[in-house]
């Protein structure tokens, strides 16, 4: 982005139906570079207490390496690994004997000042990156029914009332080496929007439907929107919902200077 811009930001936490809440959502700026944001979703699994504290190993260790990463001279794409694979051995190492090991999804983006953008994934939790109101990409699911849309057994509107939809294939905290799927969008541009959310949110909306609420209302707006919507449609079944947006808006025009009306005497 040669022109100057600005950004606005919101994010958006409900435990939904459930009894407890193992969702966990944050966007941060970064402390010394102007413009470097990063968020994170993570939709974390274990029962009532180990899919809490998994989700908020993501967070944590995301914040701790946010705080040293430098956008002028460190990798993007490898922070995002980094806060992925060291999160997911945390996760594994402090399994609580009690109950289920537990597991969590993430999901993150790292914008750097300029619009230089990196994703990474994994699980089902999913980013979206829309130019006003059209997808230009998002993610793909790590996830039983994945597999089967990827192989052509499933549409994914078949896939989204499937009974093993919430079948994940690579998650952090598991035995097997999870899967971190990353991405890189060299530069976004004044409309774009970034949406990070957990399958209790996406699971109810297509993808206009994303769009058109994403390009008319301002980050808070869509959030609370989003949220409640999803609420309404999942008639007392709804999982947790999480989401982080990020837009991307023109610079506010400073006041023009007042001229004065009066006529010079001729």
């Amino acid at each position: 982005m040669d022109k100057g811009y600005r950004l606005s930001a919101a994010t958006g936490l409900h435990k939904g139906d459930r009894d407890y809440q193992q969702d966990q959502v944050a966007l941060l700026t970064h402390a010394r570079a102007n413009g470097c944001v990063l968020g994170v979703v993570a939709d974390g699994m274990g029962g009532r207490t180990g899919g809490r504290k998994a989700a908020d190993q993501v967070l944590l260790t995301a914040r701790q390496l946010f705080e040293r990463y430098d956008p002028e001279s460190d990798d993007g794409a490898a922070l995002l690994r980094q806060i992925a694979q060291e999160a997911h051995l945390v996760i594994k190492l402090t399994a609580i004997a009690a109950e289920q090991e537990p597991h969590s999804t993430v999901a993150a983006f790292l914008l750097n000042p300029g619009g230089e953008c990196h994703w990474l994934h994994c699980g089902d939790s999913r980013l979206h990156h829309f130019r006003g109101a059209q997808l230009v990409r998002r993610t793909t699911d790590h996830s039983y029914v994945q597999t089967l849309v990827a192989q052509g057994q499933l549409s994914d509107d078949e896939a989204n009332d499937h009974p093993q939809s919430n079948v994940l294939t690579s998650c952090l905290g598991t035995e097997p080496e999870p899967t971190f799927t990353p991405q890189y969008l060299p530069r976004l541009q004044i409309g774009d929007t970034l949406l990070a959310c957990s399958d209790g949110v996406w699971h109810y909306f297509n993808t206009e439907e994303l769009g058109s609420v994403l390009s008319t209302l301002t980050p808070r707006e869509a959030s609370e929107f989003l949220v409640e919507k999803a609420r309404q449609r999942a008639d007392g079944t709804g999982d947790n919902l999480s989401l982080a947006i990020l837009k991307i808006e023109p610079p506010i025009d400073p006041k023009p200077t007042r001229r004065s009306s009066l006529t010079p005497l001729g």
